[in-house]
């Protein structure tokens, strides 16, 4: 299972570092995914990152948002910066390709 934290209330321009602890997956060879949804919107992704360390970042984040892990831990991190309003969304973690997924964590952005 994956789950997934560290959403909240931000102001625009701030910053958040969502999490996604992995359990019963053998998380240190998987490529990770964070992606988005918000309402009214499709999922979209927003960042992958590989067993090794390899980043991929969708257009509207890069520079702003930087994926990372820890396989010591198991976990998955999104660090979010300079937040705009259109960051909003539910974010969900996922083992790229699989049907592990977190349960999404909100994150909501005020002007």
């Amino acid at each position: 299972q994956l789950q997934a934290s560290g959403g909240g209330l931000v102001q625009a321009g701030g910053s958040l570092r969502l999490s996604c602890t992995a359990s019963k997956i053998i998380f240190s060879t998987k490529t990770m995914a964070w992606y988005r949804q918000a309402p009214g919107k499709q999922r979209e992704s927003v960042a992958t990152i590989t067993s090794t360390g390899t980043t991929n970042y969708a257009d509207s984040v890069k520079g702003r948002f930087t994926i990372s892990r820890d396989n010591a831990k198991n976990t998955g991190y999104l660090q979010i910066n300079s937040l705009k309003p259109e960051d909003a969304a539910v974010y969900y973690c996922n083992i790229y390709g699989t049907r592990y997924w977190g349960q999404g964590t909100l994150v909501t952005v005020s002007s």
